[in-house]
């Protein structure tokens, strides 16, 4: 069947409390440049050229949302070296949610942002 949405994702939504301190966070965990002024209500990374933004929203306009952080990874990053993402995870102060789990096909760990949204970054085998 055809269908009038496209097959793509064009950006991920991160729900935040307060949109400069997670920008100011999630830069140096990507190690990206926060390029332009911070201004609510969105904030949104450019992760590269075919790839979906990452996009922060603080919800400064909605009156009733209340943020309710998830117990599963909401998204994840890649990485070839998931021993050195670990250390690095750990050296901005992010609270760990899983350890490093290898896998046939991948290794895997999980953590906390700021706010409690939990990610995970893969290294994944071909």
């Amino acid at each position: 069947m055809k269908s009038p949405i496209a097959n793509r994702v064009d950006t991920i939504f991160v729900h935040v409390t307060d949109l400069k301190r997670a920008v100011e966070w999630y830069g140096r965990l990507l190690g990206a440049e926060v390029k332009g002024e911070v201004q609510s209500p969105i904030y949104t990374f450019d992760m590269g050229a075919g790839r979906p933004g990452l996009t922060l929203d603080d919800h400064r306009f909605d009156d009733i949302y209340e943020l309710k952080p998830t117990n599963h990874p909401i998204f994840n990053l890649s990485t070839s070296d998931i021993e050195a993402a670990y250390g690095h995870v750990m050296s901005i102060g992010a609270e760990i949610a899983s350890a490093i789990r290898h896998f046939p096909d991948l290794s895997e760990f999980s953590f906390r942002d700021p706010d409690g949204n939990v990610i995970a970054i893969c290294t994944c085998f071909s």
